[in-house]
């Protein structure tokens, strides 16, 4: 295996910022399937692979797994802020294609993440699901909503990043929004979307929310959940499966 960290400067951001990648010995790059693996709300590119096993796991799939740094975005082109939605979305696949020959095709991409990486996976593989195999949320922030309402001391951060509460809602940021566009339902039918959540976690309530909705949408979605609170003890389990449910998909 190969871990590198990129440092660049990103246009759509206008400043620099990072990426971590994890290269696979067992297959040409170019070849790989992609992982995004996205991180929560107080962490960085490193997060995973300094917080995890990640590296040991992901030995025994063929993955490209790309970590990229967004600050406290929510993946979200920000009221008063930069667009990370589209840096996520545009930007850095078009430098993954540049850097390592990567093409972004639907049957070699995936996307994971942890609390607001949850959310930011599930937005991505929302909004556009004819760009993934799978998707995946791990103790997923995705009800931003009701934790705006439910936590007033991140009142400044989430200001910052969606204007105010009721811009928030039914928007284009909002999970449960995008759940009702039929449009996005029927074309996201043969994307596979894992949700996972500790049964311990302060976004348990939340995630149950969420799950009504969604089993009732999507023909190929799975759901799991187990002990566990909102910590790395859970996420490190909970990758593996992930890389395993991703694995025998593209495998197909």
């Amino acid at each position: 295996m190969t871990i590198c960290q990129l440092n660049f400067k990103s246009q759509i951001l206008d400043l620099s910022t990072s990426v971590s990648i994890y290269l696979p010995d067992t297959v040409s790059v170019s070849d790989a399937p992609v992982l995004y693996l996205l991180h929560g709300w107080s962490d960085d590119c490193n997060a995973w692979l300094n917080q995890t096993n990640l590296a040991r796991q992901a030995q025994k799939y063929p993955f490209v797994i790309v970590m990229p740094q967004v600050g406290l975005s929510y993946y979200t082109d920000m009221a008063a802020g930069g667009d990370y939605f589209t840096f996520l979305t545009q930007e850095l696949p078009q430098k993954m294609k540049h850097w390592f020959q990567i093409e972004a095709v639907k049957e070699k991409m995936f996307v994971a993440g942890l609390s607001m990486g949850g959310y930011g996976a599930f937005k991505w593989a929302l909004t556009y699901p004819e760009q993934f195999s799978g998707a995946a949320s791990l103790s997923g922030a995705l009800d931003v909503v009701n934790i705006w309402r439910k936590r007033p001391e991140r009142q400044k951060h989430l200001a910052a990043i969606f204007g105010d509460l009721q811009k928030l809602k039914d928007s284009q940021n909002d999970l449960f929004t995008l759940l009702k566009r039929q449009d996005l339902v029927e074309k996201s039918c043969d994307t596979f979307f894992l949700q996972m959540c500790g049964t311990e976690d302060f976004v348990y309530a939340d995630n149950q929310r969420f799950l009504q909705v969604a089993k009732k949408s999507f023909n190929n979605f799975e759901y799991q959940e187990g002990p566990g609170n909102h910590d790395w003890d859970y996420w490190e389990a909970a990758i593996g499966i992930v890389l395993q449910r991703f694995a025998a998909i593209y495998a197909k």
